[in-house]
């Protein structure tokens, strides 16, 4: 019963993984910009779900509403940085703009830790944590419904970039930006949808992850952040579905490491995944193999 409730673990960090990883691919889908800073989008997300929930209870409400306040902060706040650091560096060289991500990913750790300071903060329990015994194998609520989540929002954004006015124009800016310009569409408007999509989904991970792993620091968002960057290049960046499917193998990988080799050597295995992709298949498992893009 070991492996089978390694693998429910493995789904379960999976589709938080892949949370994230959606709002990488989407904004890399986009302006080609690796956003560094998306990982510190789930440190806010946790902090402002940490700090609404008190609020809620005392009005009587449930606390799972928290994750509303964390989407609007969390696509506030990629809206601002998109305008703020990211939009005058359109035209400059990649390098640029990846420092830059680099810059507001330091900016915003630092800044939360002078207001919060480094010391761990508890995050109470959103979801009801009853645990389940289905023949042997042991699972928890809060195990199905992150699982839910992410595969129901991932099949939502599928269909809103499939079906919608607004999913149609962010696969024209992706496939030639001047182009769609040409054609009408405000190019302007649309990568500031999808970096309130991708912050937002990030919020919806913060609730999960803080959820499973009820701690909330500055730094919480770094290594959750690189995983899911390397769920994204695993799958394929730029692409949906692969982020889905890469977010899974990762977090499959790390949980069978944890339990059968070591949890020291979970990060590393993780992280050698990414050279062995890059060396082997550069553009990820679903490549140009998959069309569409955001």
């Amino acid at each position: 019963m070991l492996f089978i409730n390694q693998i429910i673990n493995g789904v379960q960090v999976g589709s938080i993984y892949a949370l994230v990883a959606l709002g990488y691919t989407m904004v890399y889908g986009i302006v080609k910009l690796i956003n560094f800073a998306h990982g510190d989008f789930i440190m806010v997300g946790a902090y402002v779900s940490l700090f609404s929930i008190p609020l809620l209870l005392s009005m009587g409400l449930p606390a799972w509403l928290c994750v509303v306040f964390a989407v609007v902060a969390c696509s506030l706040l990629g809206v601002l940085t998109e305008r703020v650091a990211y939009k005058p560096l359109r035209n400059s060289p990649r390098i640029t703009a990846l420092i830059t991500a680099i810059a507001v990913s330091l900016l915003l750790e630092n800044l939360f830790m002078l207001v919060f300071s480094s010391s761990p903060k508890p995050f109470p329990a959103v979801f009801d944590k009853n645990q389940f015994n289905w023949g042997g194998v042991q699972f928890s609520g809060v195990t199905v419904f992150t699982i839910v989540v992410s595969v129901i929002t991932m099949l939502a954004l599928q269909m809103f970039v499939k079906n919608t006015k607004m999913g149609k124009a962010m696969r024209a800016v992706s496939e030639d930006s001047g182009a769609s310009i040409l054609m009408g569409i405000n190019s302007n408007t649309t990568i500031s949808v999808t970096f309130a999509i991708g912050s937002g989904l990030a919020a919806i991970a913060a609730v999960m992850y803080c959820s499973a792993y009820p701690l909330a620091d500055p730094y919480m968002g770094s290594m959750l952040g690189l995983k899911a960057f390397i769920a994204a290049v695993l799958g394929g960046i730029g692409i949906i579905p692969g982020a889905m499917l890469g977010g899974f193998v990762i977090g499959l990988v790390e949980s069978m490491t944890k339990a059968y080799i070591s949890s020291q050597l979970a990060d590393a295995v993780v992280f050698s995944i990414l050279i062995i992709v890059l060396l082997v298949k550069p553009t990820g498992i679903l490549g140009k193999n998959v069309g569409e893009k955001v």
